[in-house]
């Protein structure tokens, strides 16, 4: 199989290393060898936070370059846009419609930019966009918005539901399973 990759982009806070564990378990479970870095950027509450999951038969390198992403998974809109150029010709983009304000919007210097995903589909992009925050808000928790879009990805990805539920069970503390095993379940019902 040839390599695939991944790129999980967000906002510190928003639990990119929490969604990474998840991928990365339910690859190790399908018997890929399965690469994935460590979250870089500011990974304090606020500052731009990218990871990279790579699986095949061999992988050498965690790293994803521009125009190598099979899966752009991002959190924000704004993190969409900034790591677009990553994604491959006829590759994903899995995308929360949340927006966080970066501190030049938050101090007044800029402005936080509008149709964002409408110009991203635009350039021809597929753009699956769902409000993950009001999905996890549903299942009872906002802080189960990854957990959302790995239910939306886990369409994408294409293995069994069952083997998606073990990764959760085997990375989520059993104190916040069942909530997020219903973020995941809301995630998975997008279309």
């Amino acid at each position: 199989m040839e390599t695939k990759s991944i790129m999980i982009v967000g906002v510190g806070g928003q639990g990119s290393l929490l969604a990474s564990r998840i991928i990365g378990n339910v690859l190790l479970s399908q018997n890929y060898d399965v690469k994935v870095s460590e979250v870089h950027g500011m990974s304090q509450r606020g500052g731009s936070v990218v990871t990279y999951v790579k699986y095949g038969d061999e992988v050498c390198s965690p790293v994803v370059n521009k125009g190598e992403a099979d899966i752009i998974i991002s959190f924000e809109q704004l993190e969409a846009a900034r790591w677009l150029p990553y994604l491959k010709k006829g590759g994903h983009l899995v995308t929360s419609t949340q927006q966080i304000d970066p501190m030049p919007v938050i101090t007044g210097v800029a402005q936080y930019p509008e149709n964002i995903i409408d110009k991203i589909k635009g350039l021809g992009v597929d753009v699956i966009a769902v409000d993950a925050l009001a999905l996890a808000e549903q299942a009872g928790t906002s802080k189960a918005s990854n957990v959302v879009l790995m239910g939306v990805v886990s369409q994408k990805m294409g293995f069994d539901e069952s083997v998606w539920m073990q990764a959760l069970e085997q990375c989520v503390p059993p104190k916040f399973l069942e909530l997020n095993k219903k973020a995941f379940a809301l995630g998975r019902e997008v279309k």
